[in-house]
């Protein structure tokens, strides 16, 4: 009996011990998470009883150069609604198809779906959003929110790019400077109970949003429209595939301009551009019924439709690259101005007879004639005497077996054969502008490059980051390679190319007053069996201090298509235009010689 006793006492003890420990660890631990971990439980508790909605940042302008603005903003509405505040899910359901045009369907399984917050719809314009805030639904939330909106559309629509359903930037300036534009978004942050609902007159918490910067581009909307309009009508006019042009300062490589017709529309952009079809109504019906078949290939259609082909693809260059064999030959002393050529209308390379434009020939010609007339057999000539490695040499010294480094994505690259393939032939028809591929911004970079005096220069439009309040946040900088020719290089090559606009076949450019450089092109494309031409012509004035460079090239124009016929006339539209607004003047002198001339030397066509 005695035994039994003591056995109870020590069974109570230890039971008495076990709870006390047990006690004194929960103390323990609510000591702990209440004093060491309180901060840390106290957030846990705040967000497990708030809601957070953003407040997007309004994303920075585009300016062009004279301040126009071209990207902005428009103020839209996001509609959502918040499952566990609706009281009334039928009438938010019927007021939301109604105000959103949408399927009442596709509006309930939103409506009645359990989550903290459901988007029912976004980019709803202000007007509509504000007609639905009226109404005052519960659990239904109106959020402003901000839509790229492009006020002049399809101007420049290549070079400026769109952004998506995010303000996200997609192609174009937009999307190589979105940390620049797209600013940080701000939120709203609301107490609810633990079911979900808002706590009335708990007020909210707002972090502001930080808008994106603006970027100031070198992008001179006149200009732009002036080359558009050219582009357009010589477009019309030889009913041609596409028509390019790039205007640019061939001294620190600013871009005036980049034209690529047809363009597309900025704030539609992926709806896909037709052109106008003069088409019976049988014909108009196949040709919708082609646009359903392909409709799987809707997006490689609009990858088509947004290319910037100044810099995503290449072509040849034709008879203007005769710019930069000319630069490598002076450079390496291997043909003066006073040299002698004859031209029988072709030369033979190997067993190849490769021809000139004019069949009949030039006859005898001194180089600055060769050039004037664009004669082939002339530049074959250079090509030989320079060789292989030295025209190799060039390239490299040009930066032509290089990107551009443009600030647009998706720069192509010069198609160019490997040296060790490299023939008679291959290098005869390099030597004047075929058999190769470059971009339109390559070839106007270097030859900007060979005619400024010498420095290698970045074609590009970003020139300023600045704050919506005007305060400059960052001078965009770009590398210059200087002396990849000699000065007295790039001044024969002007006074040489303003005698090929003035005498030569680049007369169709001649402005009277202006001293204009150029030269045309017209080369064919593959297979040449398609009897498919590109023609070109690129002009820069004033000839002796160049100060704007422009490249135009018109693809598969119908009928006549030389380049100094078609292409030599844009460009002087475009510098009528251009020059006087650009406050290049006109020299007096130069127009009463012009007058007084009696003097004229036919020229040629090419």
């Amino acid at each position: 009996m005695i035994r039994n006793k003591t056995y109870n006492r020590k069974k109570i003890l230890i039971i008495f011990t076990a709870i006390t420990l047990v006690l004194a660890l929960l103390a323990g631990r609510l000591v702990y998470l209440m004093i060491f971990c309180s901060e840390y439980y106290g957030k846990k508790a705040e967000d497990l009883h708030e809601r957070e909605r953003d407040i997007k940042a309004a994303r920075g302008k585009i300016i062009d150069a004279s301040g126009t603005v071209l990207a902005t903003n428009r103020t839209v509405c996001t509609i959502s609604v918040i499952h566990s505040q609706v009281k009334d899910p039928e009438k938010v359901i019927a007021v939301l198809t109604k105000e959103l045009d949408m399927e009442e369907e596709t509006v309930r399984k939103r409506v009645e779906k359990v989550s903290s917050i459901e988007r029912v719809k976004s980019n709803v314009d202000k007007e509509t959003g504000d007609k639905i805030r009226n109404y005052r639904l519960g659990g239904v939330k109106v959020d402003e929110d901000y839509k790229r909106y492009y006020p002049y559309d399809t101007l420049a629509s290549k070079v400026l790019g769109f952004t998506g359903g995010d303000n996200q930037g997609i192609i174009g300036l937009e999307v190589i400077y979105e940390d620049f534009l797209k600013g940080t978004n701000g939120k709203i942050l609301t107490l609810t109970d633990a079911r979900g609902v808002e706590i009335e007159n708990a007020g909210e918490r707002r972090q502001e949003p930080v808008d994106g910067n603006n970027l100031h581009i070198s992008l001179d909307y006149n200009i732009q429209m002036y080359c558009e309009q050219a582009a357009k009508k010589v477009k019309e006019a030889k009913s041609a595939d596409s028509v390019s042009v790039i205007v640019m300062n061939p001294q620190n490589g600013e871009i005036m301009a980049m034209v690529n017709v047809p363009e597309f529309h900025l704030n539609d952009p992926f709806t896909l551009v037709t052109e106008p079809e003069q088409e019976s109504k049988e014909e108009e019906q196949e040709s919708q019924e082609t646009v359903a078949q392909n409709k799987d290939n809707t997006q490689d259609l609009l990858n088509q439709m947004w290319r910037n082909q100044c810099i995503n693809d290449t072509y040849e260059p034709g008879s203007v690259f005769k710019i930069i064999t000319a630069a490598s030959a002076f450079e390496e002393g291997v043909v003066s101005l006073k040299d002698s050529f004859f031209c029988p209308g072709y030369k033979m390379v190997e067993d190849r007879r490769i021809h000139c434009h004019k069949r009949t020939g030039h006859g005898a010609e001194d180089f600055t004639q060769g050039i004037m007339n664009s004669c082939n057999p002339v530049f074959i000539e250079l090509g030989m005497r320079l060789g292989t490695d030295n025209f190799y040499k060039y390239f490299k010294q040009f930066g032509l077996l290089d990107r551009t480094e443009i600030d647009l994505p998706g720069e192509a690259m010069t198609i160019m054969h490997n040296k060790k393939n490299v023939g008679p032939v291959e290098l005869a028809t390099v030597s004047f502008g075929q058999s190769f591929q470059i971009t339109p911004i390559q070839l106007a970079t270097t030859v900007s490059s060979l005619v400024n005096g010498g420095n290698r220069i970045t074609p590009h439009f970003g020139v300023s980051v600045k704050n919506d309040q005007g305060e400059l946040v960052e001078t965009l900088q770009y590398p210059v390679r200087q002396g990849i020719v000699s000065g007295e290089t790039s001044k024969t090559l002007r006074n040489v190319l303003e005698k090929v606009v003035s005498e030569g076949s680049g007369k169709n450019a001649k402005i009277e007053g202006f001293s204009i450089g150029g030269k045309t092109a017209t080369s064919q494309t593959l297979p040449r069996s398609a009897n498919k031409y590109i023609s070109s012509f690129l002009g820069f004035a004033p000839a002796e201090n160049p100060q704007v460079l422009a490249l135009t090239i018109i693809n598969n124009p119908q009928g006549i298509y030389y380049g100094g016929t078609i292409a030599a006339p844009v460009v002087k539209e475009i510098f009528s235009n251009i020059l006087p607004y650009l406050g290049i003047e006109r020299d007096e002198t130069a127009l009463i010689q012009e007058e007084n001339s009696e003097q004229e030397n036919p020229g040629t066509t090419e």
